[in-house]
């Protein structure tokens, strides 16, 4: 199992958590990213920057992924595309996507989409909390457990 980082967005608390949790159970965490970030120094932690453009860092982790790896992203088709390659998808507010509830969710955002574009006002995700910070801590940690990678 490796652990792929939609990094462009990803809030900087859950990169940290990421980071710990890459060097306590010395799990493969590679960020992929447009723009050039700070990551400690680890033998298990990588950055790929990918040019800049629509989809090219999600294009880049469907491409480089495995069946079994886990996928931490926001994004959506993302999540979908990772899904059906056989990965896991994990968002930073600790929920997982599955096969179970990927297309209520697309179905969901699509719905947003066109409501936005017909110029409703449909505002944005909440900030992300400290609950949220506790859920995709604990969430991780029972999937690094389950995967016997919680040293």
């Amino acid at each position: 199992m490796k652990i792929w980082v939609d990094a462009d967005a990803c809030p900087g608390v859950i990169k940290e958590i990421l980071f710990k949790a890459a060097g306590r159970t010395r799990i493969q965490l590679t960020l992929v990213a447009n723009r050039p970030l700070r990551i400690p120094s680890s033998p298990y932690i990588r950055f790929v920057q990918v040019a800049s453009g629509f989809d090219v860092a999600d294009n880049e982790i469907v491409n480089r992924l495995s069946q079994g790896d886990l996928v931490i992203t926001s994004d959506i088709p993302l999540a979908a595309a990772v899904i059906e390659k056989g990965g896991e998808a994990l968002n930073p507010r600790g929920e997982m996507y599955t096969t179970e509830n990927i297309h209520s969710i697309l179905s969901m955002r699509d719905f947003m989409d066109s409501l936005r574009a017909t110029g409703v006002e449909t505002g944005g995700p909440p900030v992300l909390g400290q609950s949220d910070r506790q859920a995709f801590a604990n969430q991780l940690d029972r999937l690094l457990t389950r995967y016997g990678k919680n040293g």
